[in-house]
């Protein structure tokens, strides 16, 4: 039996960072339209007018196009179910909550705040679960009507049934019954004549043609009140998919903000625009978050085109995952080796441009063989590869030295680096490494001491890519004019 094609959505709130959680929510709504040849559509939701954020869905739109996610339809690039903002959707959600009303499915409520707050504290004072009492429930109809053309204030509550069992299904966890006289009669629709999520989601969801709805597994409180709205209007309900939950790196609980800055500060963040900056990849980022919550073995280093092709619902679990960041550096690390040479440059130089750094293409291009194995991160280009594009570099003089060894005996060295190299026409590795092998053994000094006043000398760093393929990059007259300060360096110590 062919697959029907899916048509999925990721419905962010634009009231902060584009998180991890969010771009694992994307990435499965995405791999399963894609597999089924279907369509990802990007809603937002902006309701909560008092916690929206300004710049947060353009950083949403900008994040998914970085990770790759590309969408078919939304706010942006419009589609035929728009408008793609809740707050440009106003009339829908007042006409569905209408119809609610005009069928006994939901009613106006003209409780205050204060009436409402009174009521929590005496039900919480009395050890009950706060929810509301019902007072407006039982409001005649044309009394309810009458308050509402004399001005007064109200929102809209969905009547849910007292009696019998609700039972929702969720794709991931099977039937979920609850007895409908622990559910509350929750807003729909606010004083001001917008939504709340428990009607605007579901109108969406209808109105797009939504086949499969993906969704953090905090929404599984109000499961049931969602369905029973669904209900109420006689729609087919989608297939629910409520994901597993993230953990902290040790297991217990959720990330705190402290937590989230504790791992900025180790170069690591939980948020997609974090991760751009810190040099992470896509690839990397969507394959490790990716297997969090996904069935598969979680060593399985996958492209995005290899994830839509394993991709079924069928294989995703419930069971909370751990974040682990050595998980991140392994699959970036990976992901970066198999990138292209020039792919790879291309993804560099803007690291290289935040230093201040001028980068010669051939020079780049030259380099990427010898330091990809060395990078975890593609920031970690700086560290491994800014001396090749400096004008010159600046030695700590106490490095100069060579372990075991004083300044004269090191500048000793660097003299005869600076006679080894003069007297050849090109610094190929292969042509200049054998006389520097040969001096070691002739002079008692050891390779290490030999090599490390050489490094540091040319590359300013004990620590580096290939020291004569380095050199062949940098060129025979920089080299030159680089050990030629060292030497400087070395004999005025």
């Amino acid at each position: 039996m062919s697959i029907q094609p899916a048509r999925t959505r990721f419905a962010p709130s634009p009231t902060g960072h584009l998180h991890l959680g969010g771009a694992r929510t994307a990435l499965y709504a995405y791999l399963l339209a894609k597999k089924t040849g279907g369509q990802f559509i990007l809603r937002i939701e902006d309701t909560d007018l008092k916690r929206t954020v300004p710049g947060a869905e353009q950083e949403i739109m900008d994040g998914l196009r970085w990770l790759g996610l590309n969408y078919d339809e939304g706010p942006d690039i419009g589609g035929p179910y728009g408008p793609y903002r809740q707050t440009e959707r106003r009339e829908i959600y007042q006409a569905h909550a209408k119809t609610l009303v005009d069928n006994g499915r939901a009613y106006p409520c003209f409780c205050t705040t204060e009436r409402l707050d009174k009521v929590r504290k005496e039900q919480m004072d009395r050890k009950e679960n706060p929810r509301y009492d019902g007072t407006c429930r039982s409001l005649a109809p044309d009394e309810a009507a009458k308050r509402i053309a004399n001005g007064e204030a109200y929102t809209i509550r969905f009547k849910m049934p007292h009696d019998g069992v609700t039972v929702a299904h969720d794709h991931l966890r099977g039937d979920i019954t609850i007895e409908n006289k622990q559910l509350n009669d929750q807003v729909i629709l606010k004083t001001d004549g917008l939504p709340t999520y428990h009607l605007a989601a579901m109108v969406d969801d209808h109105e797009m043609k939504i086949t499969h709805v993906m969704r953090g597994s905090e929404w599984l409180g109000t499961f049931p009140l969602h369905v029973n709205i669904v209900r109420a209007f006689g729609w087919d309900e989608p297939t629910w998919i409520h994901l597993s939950v993230f953990l902290k790196p040790s297991g217990k609980g959720k990330m705190s903000k402290r937590e989230a800055a504790d791992a900025m500060k180790d170069g690591y963040s939980i948020f997609v625009k974090d991760m751009q900056d810190l040099g992470f990849t896509p690839e990397g980022v969507l394959n490790w978050c990716g297997l969090m919550g996904w069935g598969v073995a979680e060593d399985d280093v996958m492209t995005t085109a290899q994830m839509v092709e394993r991709f079924t619902i069928d294989s995703l679990t419930p069971s909370p995952a751990a974040i682990n960041f050595q998980r991140l550096d392994h699959f970036n690390a990976t992901h970066i080796r198999l990138l292209t040479t020039e792919d790879l440059a291309a993804r560099l130089k803007p690291y290289f441009a935040r230093e201040g750094l001028a980068v010669k293409d051939d020079v780049l291009l030259k380099m990427i063989p010898i330091i990809r194995e060395r990078l975890t991160t593609l920031d970690d280009c700086i560290s491994f590869g800014a001396f090749f594009f400096k004008d010159e570099v600046t030695p700590n003089p106490e490095e100069l030295i060579a372990k075991g060894l004083d300044a004269k005996q090191s500048a000793e060295i660097a003299r005869k680096a600076y006679e080894l190299l003069s007297a050849q026409p090109d610094i190929s590795h292969e042509r200049s490494e054998p006389p520097f092998r040969y001096y070691v053994e002739a002079s008692g000094f050891n390779a290490g001491q030999v090599f490390g006043v050489l490094r540091v000398a040319v590359t300013g760093q004990k620590v580096s890519p290939p020291l004569f393929e380095s050199m062949e990059i940098i060129g025979r007259d920089v080299c030159l004019k680089r050990v030629q300060n060292a030497i400087s360096i070395l004999e005025k110590m």
